[in-house]
């Protein structure tokens, strides 16, 4: 019962946190103190220097006390944030960030590696006939994985029945 309302509370900041950006943050001079950063996007300060020092966020502007984050700086944590909740280690949320693309709902798959265990669903149309789909590829919801099953499936039957009507007219004209 609880994790509802911990999932209901950490979207209602995510969701503060972007109104907040997009409301008051109209001019980009707008500079954060490191306790901010921390409280906008709801991490331990440790956990922002932490990705500081592991290059997964940019160093502050300025230095020591003078030190000052940007709307730049939260909008990387803000990204962060989105990824680690999809599950994402964080070298791959640091490949992500140094991608040009990052706009996409699905990160993109990673490259195939020598021992990398890849997920598959295999769906058998008939006797060593097989529909392969790489769900982190193909980017499809289930709904729509199902279509292109079905679909698929209806027209193999189809060719199937063409076929089996051909031979018939040829059996019977012999």
């Amino acid at each position: 019962m609880t994790a509802p309302f911990l999932t209901f509370f950490e979207t209602f900041h995510i969701f503060t946190v972007i109104l907040y950006i997009f409301g008051v943050m109209k001019e980009d001079k707008r500079t954060f103190t490191l306790r901010e950063l921390a409280d906008l996007t709801g991490l331990p300060i440790r956990t922002v220097r932490y990705y500081i020092q592991i290059g997964l966020l940019d160093r502050p502007d300025g230095g020591g006390r003078g030190a000052h984050y940007t709307k730049r700086h939260l909008e990387q944590l803000i990204e962060i944030r989105k990824w680690q909740q999809a599950g994402l280690s964080l070298k791959r949320i640091r490949e992500l960030l140094n991608m040009e693309n990052t706009e996409t709902l699905v990160p993109p798959p990673r490259p195939q590696e020598r021992g990398s265990i890849e997920v598959r669903s295999h769906v058998m149309i008939d006797q060593g006939i097989e529909l392969t789909i790489d769900p982190a590829r193909s980017n499809l919801t289930p709904e729509t994985v199902r279509q292109i099953v079905d679909s698929v499936i209806k027209a193999y039957e189809k060719i199937q029945t063409t076929k089996q009507t051909a031979q018939k007219g040829s059996s019977n004209e012999n």
